[in-house]
């Protein structure tokens, strides 16, 4: 099998395990993630196939909606990867981009390293910033019942690994706990590039937000 069909099968398997996902981590996140990682590879010195699968992959069980268990994911893609006969060394690459990709509250230390997980973290993260960023907060918010904003609450920006995946917060401290912080957390300069101009309309996004929120505009 060439890397064109892997691809393409790997596309399948992932529509099939995302059917019914909840709104903000779908098949269409995964295809931006993956649209978004093959741009910002056309500018770093990686191996293409891991940087594709990983995109396609790291969301195929999201802890979120698993009780919070992490070893799903990586445990569905391994098996997949390994029914169709992928070399071992790019099974265990892609595995690792799985079980270090996510935020995990700021404040986890990361364990592995590549540049290829650089490349699919960045894409992530741009999917979770900007105008889509907003879309998917809100979506997972109201996915939850949290309120939109409550002033009374404060974001949290110290919390722990378990602390971050067990807050009801509401969703507006959400911008200040990860989205704004994500462009300062970016890997690559076309990752950076990006994430600069999203940014900036979050804060805009935000500041007419507050205006609202108080009567003003």
């Amino acid at each position: 099998m060439n890397s064109e069909q892997l691809i393409s099968i790997t596309k399948t398997f992932v529509k099939v395990q995302l059917k019914g996902a909840e709104g903000g981590h779908d098949w269409f996140h995964t295809l931006r993630v993956y649209n978004n990682a093959i741009l910002i590879s056309k500018t770093e010195n990686v191996d293409l196939l891991v940087v594709q699968l990983g995109a396609l992959l790291h969301d195929i069980a999201d802890s979120k909606f698993h009780n919070g268990d992490e070893t799903i994911g990586p445990k569905l893609a391994r098996e997949f990867l390994f029914k169709h006969n992928v070399d071992s060394l790019v099974i265990e690459h892609v595995v690792n981009i799985i079980k270090h990709i996510s935020f995990k509250g700021g404040n986890e230390k990361q364990s592995f390293k590549s540049a290829e997980l650089d490349v699919v973290q960045d894409a992530d993260r741009l999917d979770a910033i900007g105008a889509i960023g907003i879309a998917r907060c809100f979506n997972y918010g109201g996915f939850k019942n949290r309120a939109l904003f409550d002033p009374s609450i404060k974001p949290n920006l110290n919390m722990t690994k378990a602390e971050y995946k067990n807050s009801t917060a509401p969703t507006i401290n959400h911008f200040y706990e990860k989205l704004l912080l994500l462009k300062d957390r970016m890997n690559t300069k076309t990752g950076k590039q990006i994430a600069e101009k999203r940014h900036q309309f979050m804060l805009l996004y935000l500041e007419q937000f507050y205006a609202e929120w108080d009567g003003i505009k």
